[in-house]
Parts: C-alpha cells; structure tokens; sequence
C-alpha cells in the first residue's frame, strides 16, 4: 500500500519565554553556523520535554526524532498526555510552524481542523469563510459549490451562513470548520480533539464522518484524542507520544493498552508465571482481575460491569471471604461488600474464581479503582492490596468518562408524568 505520509527524525526545539532566541548576537551565530554545516549551536543544550521536572536549560525539544509511516486510507489515532508533543505535530504536518530539522515527505492534499476556527478569518461570512478554505485547498469554485449544501447541512448553521463567523459561538465555529475541512476532499485529514468541542449528536456525526471519509473514499486520517473510546472505535492503528518522543507504535488496542499502563491505569491482572511469584503473601495470590461490560463493547453507564477475580488460596478449613471495596476518582467509596467463599470451615489449598456485577444505570461516568481485602472467619485478615485495578465508566452519549453532570451515581429512575386539566 503506498504512503499518505513519512515522517523521518522530526524534531522541534523551543527557547522558554523567549521568541527567536533573544539577541541579535544570537541570531548571526545561529545563522553562521547552519550556513557553515554544523548545524544550530543551540541544539545540544536543548532538554527533553518532560513538564513534571524544572530542568536547567532554557530550550526545550517538544518533539525529538520522530519517526513513522502512515499509509493511505489509514486512520492513525495519536495518544499522549497533555504535553506530550501531539499538537505541536499536528501544527508540523500541517505545515502552520516548521520543524527544526527532519523532513516530511506528504503525498496528497492536506486539511486540518487545529483549534477552533483555524484557518478562517472572523470578517468574512461563513458562506465566505467556505469558499477561502476550499481556495486554500486548491479546489475550483464549481468543485465548492458542489459541496456547498453537503457542508452546511452537516453543520447545522445555515441560519447564520451569511454571518460573520466572528460572531459564532464556539461550538458553531467548530461545526463549520468540520464540516469545510471533510467535505472538501483532502486526500488527509487532520483531526485535533474537534470532540471536545459541541454537542453528542455532533460528536456522533464527526465520528461518523471521519470512517466514512477513510472506508468509503480511502481517505487518510490522523486524529488526536483523550477519548480512548472514540480512539478504539475510529482508528486502525496507534502511536503514543511521551515527552516528545514516539514510545509506542502499532495497532489500536495495542496502544491504548500501553498508554493505560503508561498513565498507571492497569486495567487488568492476568498472572502467566509460577503461582509463588503472582503478587499476594503467604496466605493469598491473586493469579487473575479484570472486568468487562455485561453488554456492548464498552463498559459504559448503561452497559453494567461484570469483574472476575481468579486468587490461589493456602489456607485450609477456615472460613474464607473476599471483600471487594469500590472508589471513585475522588477517593470515595462506592461500596465495601465482601463474599463468602466457604462457608462450613472447608477451605481447600487451591485456585478459587469469584464472579460479580455491577448492575447497568448505576454508576456515573468516571474512572473506578478496585481495593481487594482477603479474611479468615471475617475477622483476621489474611491479605489486602490497594488499587489492585482501575477501570473508566463511559458516558455513551459523548463517548468520554467526563462526568457531565454530578453524581456518584447515575441510576435510571424510570420517571413517569401526568398532565391534568
């Protein structure tokens, strides 16, 4: 399959609180050096790009020899923490600032929705700002017009396509350059968190048209998100960036796993060694954790939460319970409720499997931590471990964990109402 893009040993330096690099001085030795081939002096005092330490040198590598191939018709989810390097990439590719070296090879035409608004002026109409984008593209007026209805259907501002754009609220401004930036036929398509902005229904519909933009028209895109949801649904392939660097590439499920376990999330336990070395104590190890979704694909509010845990046991005719304690992000407890394993002092030395579920409509999007505590006779304990694993509750209707209302929990109540006369 031939390349949409390849990216060879991009990197892209800063200087902190400084534009240029502060002194003319500077800047004719900066331009001396490369102009004699060694390159720019500045570059060997440049730091790694880790926001959680204060460092010592002025500049910064916010991304440092980045390298991956995208192939046509791909769609290519980039995750990372804030910070990481993504957007700045993004910029790159799109050509809005320059890398400091490395070369980008793009075969295609390329649109890209940045932030809000990008590439339209606040002056112009949203009619007007429709065709300067589609200008930009390289697209003729009639190939515009022919997409002209398509684009303001999908937006759903066609009340206010003759009004300056200036006076759009955000969520409209981001309908609009969606909108533009799919329609008009790039060969790529790049995406920077447009689901952070407007309603469900819209992230539906953007979600919607990014896969129909790679299936059906073997369009290529690269989309950058939090929503780990929308990132498993959408993409075909994965790269993780950490502090500037490409420390993951390969398909989707692949990545996301490893940026959970990179973000400290571990999702699940699935012991494969010898049992003495499955993490627990003399007395209890836990040889396997995890849940999943009683429905769907996805554990979500309306889906329910089944968890299984598989532990050996090594202590025999006692009377023996796991109690399974639940907190919220906020270190609230959900529940402490334990089971009896046995129940007539008949433990055996062996592998036990206890199975559970959370009901659907009861917890609020979020993300869950499970605490685990093992008794003997419900009174001296045998074995405990705090956040033994973390799981995300998805709020279906914008597929994030983002509590939009408040609430621990979020049952369905099953309302009924009467008008009377």
């Amino acid at each position: 399959m031939d390349l949409a893009i390849k990216i060879e040993n991009i990197s892209k330096l800063y200087r902190l609180g400084q534009v240029g690099t502060g002194s003319l001085q500077q800047d004719i030795k900066k331009w001396w050096w490369k102009t004699m081939g060694k390159g720019d002096p500045f570059f060997k005092v440049g730091e790694v790009n880790d926001r959680t330490s204060k460092g010592k040198s002025d500049y910064v590598w916010a991304l440092k020899d980045i390298n991956f191939d995208v192939k046509q018709g791909e769609v290519l989810g980039i995750i990372g923490r804030n910070g990481a390097g993504k957007s700045t990439l993004l910029k790159i590719l799109s050509k809005t600032t320059s890398p400091t070296s490395g070369i980008i090879k793009v075969n295609g035409r390329i649109a890209s929705l940045l932030e809000v608004g990008t590439g339209f002026h606040p002056e112009l109409t949203g009619k007007e700002n429709i065709f300067l984008n589609g200008a930009i593209l390289g697209m003729t007026k009639k190939e515009i017009r022919s997409k002209f209805d398509e684009i303001v259907n999908f937006s759903g501002v066609e009340r206010y396509i003759d009004t300056p754009v200036k006076r759009y609220s955000s969520g409209m401004y981001v309908r609009l350059a969606f909108a533009v930036a799919a329609h008009l036929e790039p060969d790529i398509l790049i995406v920077d968190e447009v689901l952070a902005v407007g309603d469900a229904e819209f992230q539906k519909k953007c979600l919607g048209k990014m896969k129909d933009v790679s299936v059906n028209d073997g369009r290529t895109v690269l989309f950058v998100s939090h929503n780990i949801a929308a990132i498993k649904t959408l993409c075909t392939q994965g790269v993780v960036l950490q502090n500037g660097t490409v420390s993951y590439s390969g398909n989707t499920l692949d990545a996301v796993e490893y940026y959970q376990k990179l973000t400290n999330i571990i999702s699940s336990i699935d012991h494969k060694g010898d049992i003495e070395s499955a993490p627990g104590n003399q007395n209890i190890k836990i040889l396997k954790f995890n849940t999943q979704p009683i429905k769907g694909n996805y554990l979500t509010i309306s889906s329910g939460v089944e968890f299984e845990l598989t532990f050996y046991n090594y202590k025999t005719e006692i009377n023996l319970d796991v109690i399974f304690e639940l907190k919220n992000s906020d270190e609230i407890t959900i529940f402490h409720t334990g089971e009896l394993v046995t129940t007539n002092k008949n433990s055996r030395r062996g592998i036990y499997k206890v199975k559970g579920q959370i009901e659907e409509n009861l917890l609020n999007a979020g993300t869950y931590t499970f605490n685990l505590i093992f008794s003997e006779n419900q009174r001296y304990k045998l074995y405990s471990q705090n956040e033994v694993i973390q799981f995300e509750i998805l709020n279906e209707t914008i597929g994030s964990n983002s509590n939009t209302l408040p609430g621990i929990i979020r049952p369905n109540l099953n309302f009924s109402n009467k008008f009377f006369d």
